[in-house]
């Protein structure tokens, strides 16, 4: 009984994921959203994924170097870092960050093709 039951259930999974496969397949190759084919929309937030991932990668080098001089320059003294004036920034900015961030994923088929694109663009940079 038992095994007939999970015979039953594996069938009807099968079944369904299909069904919802063909489903996202029929969307991505017909119809249009806002007048572009859905592909289109797919491809270009993992395409600017890729063209930020590369820069993120190129840039990191130098913000590395950059933090690294800055810390020697405020350890000789010749700039005032202090603790209060970064959690300042860090209140200020913050919150910006968050909501810019929270716009870039909110949309999820878009955000996740932008994340996807961003970490093989930093990878393969």
């Amino acid at each position: 009984m038992l095994n007939s039951y999970f015979r039953f259930y594996f069938n009807l999974s099968g079944v369904v994921d299909l069904g919802v496969f063909e489903d996202i397949f029929n969307f991505i190759t017909s119809g249009s959203i806002g007048g572009l084919p859905p592909i289109v929309v797919m491809i270009l937030p993992f395409v600017i994924g890729l063209i930020v991932g590369y820069l993120v990668h190129k840039m990191l080098k130098i913000a590395i170097i950059a933090g690294i001089i800055l810390v020697v320059v405020a350890y000789f003294g010749f700039f005032g870092l202090s603790l209060g004036a970064l959690k300042d920034l860090a209140d200020k900015y913050g919150p910006i960050a968050v909501q810019y961030g929270t716009l870039i994923i909110g949309i999820l088929p878009l955000g996740i093709g932008f994340i996807v694109g961003l970490v093989i663009g930093f990878i393969l940079s």
